[in-house]
């Protein structure tokens, strides 16, 4: 089974290499203002022109309007549109491009709606009272459960300590990590980086 690895956060190029070297399948671009590992369409742009073929860029977005997204995805190349807010399947059918609806978790409750949406996979992420990189993770059985939606890509509190059970226990599509192999938000441990993403492949 290959798990998909999503390495979210990227700022810098060198962080963006550095992952696709070491085999990660795709890379997050946050354009949510309010994030720290916020990124401009610019920066990201330069970033993804010096990328090699056969990776999927992914850009973050919460609540953002509709129009600003699609000005982003032009702008910069993005193949994949992640939506962290409240955003409804109705939102989510207005873009051509796959779309990945992410799910706070904090019970099982927040899977209550999950039916109501037509995506390409869910991202089941720890609920915090910011968005993402609360770097805590939720109850997995909960991702089990998910599955019979959809793909999942599991994210939450994922590190290179734990990512082995989760992986055994979940058996998601992919893996998105974060905060668990930066040094500093929206800078990479490079060692961190390696260890996480070779015991994913190792599997």
């Amino acid at each position: 089974m290959m798990v998909r690895i999503k390495i979210c956060g990227i700022t810098n190029l060198a962080d963006a290499l550095k992952s696709q070297e070491l085999g990660a399948h795709a890379l997050g671009f946050n354009f949510y203002p309010k994030s720290p590992r916020y990124i401009t369409k610019e920066k990201a742009k330069k970033i993804i022109k010096m990328l090699p073929p056969f990776i999927v860029t992914v850009g973050v977005f919460v609540n953002e309007d509709i129009d600003e997204i699609n000005n982003i995805i032009e702008y910069t190349g993005i193949e994949v549109v992640q939506l962290h807010g409240y955003e409804t399947q109705d939102y989510c059918s207005k873009f051509s491009l796959p779309v990945v609806k992410t799910l706070r978790i904090n019970d099982k409750n927040d899977l209550k709606y999950i039916n109501s949406y037509k995506v390409s996979a869910f991202l089941l992420d720890s609920y915090s009272k910011g968005y993402g990189g609360s770097g805590k993770s939720f109850d997995w059985e909960i991702a089990i459960g998910a599955k019979r939606y959809g793909n999942i890509i599991l994210a939450g509190g994922l590190n290179e300590k734990n990512i082995l059970e989760a992986i055994k226990r979940v058996k998601p599509y992919g893996v998105d990590v974060c905060s668990g192999v930066e040094k500093a938000p929206g800078k990479k441990d490079h060692d961190k980086l390696e260890r996480f993403i070779n015991i994913v492949k190792g599997l």
